[in-house]
């Protein structure tokens, strides 16, 4: 799964040979990543879709790359999300997932909706994003083996303005 638009992962895994899928709410997402598809003569298979309800069937994806997508949603969304995702993975299979963290220097900006959940202004659009302690994550993952965690700060330029970005990431494999 990944968001539409002009960066793209799918690419990436499609020069290895996987067949891959991505799925966007969006529609402008969507025909952004048509026309990177065209332009680079590659099938990037994206489609509406919700990740709160996947359509593939239960047990059939070997691989599901999920990042910065996932935080654009509350946290009773994230949860369905994360259920969906562990539904559709094969046993065995990994899953890539990452959090906005409260170390992020956005985080508390914004109108507050709930614990960790705020409504803010990017690239002109009010968007949610929801933010997670360190631990919080975990009870996503209880009934798969954690392969890699990682709380990772990044400093940089953006727009002339130093920021810091605050993710959780995660590499979890279903139990067979």
């Amino acid at each position: 799964m990944e968001r539409g638009g002009t960066v793209h992962q799918l690419p990436f895994f499609s020069e290895f040979g996987y067949k891959t899928y991505g799925i966007e709410l969006s529609d402008s997402q969507i025909e952004a990543a048509n026309i990177f598809s065209k332009e680079h003569n590659i099938a990037l298979n994206i489609s509406k879709g919700d990740i709160r309800k996947l359509p593939f069937e239960d047990e059939s994806i070997s691989f599901i790359y999920s990042y910065n997508t996932i935080f654009h949603m509350k946290k009773e969304d994230i949860t369905k999300a994360v259920n969906e995702i562990k539904r559709v993975l094969k046993p065995g299979g990994i899953c890539l997932i990452n959090f906005l963290s409260i170390n992020d220097s956005d985080y508390g900006q914004g109108e507050k909706i709930g614990e960790g959940e705020f409504v803010q202004t990017e690239r002109g659009e009010k968007v949610i994003h929801t933010y997670y302690d360190i631990e919080e994550g975990e009870k996503h993952f209880k009934d798969m083996n954690i392969l890699f965690k990682e709380n990772r700060i990044l400093e940089r330029l953006y727009e002339g303005k130093k920021i810091k970005q605050g993710y959780i990431d995660y590499i979890t494999q279903k139990i067979i």
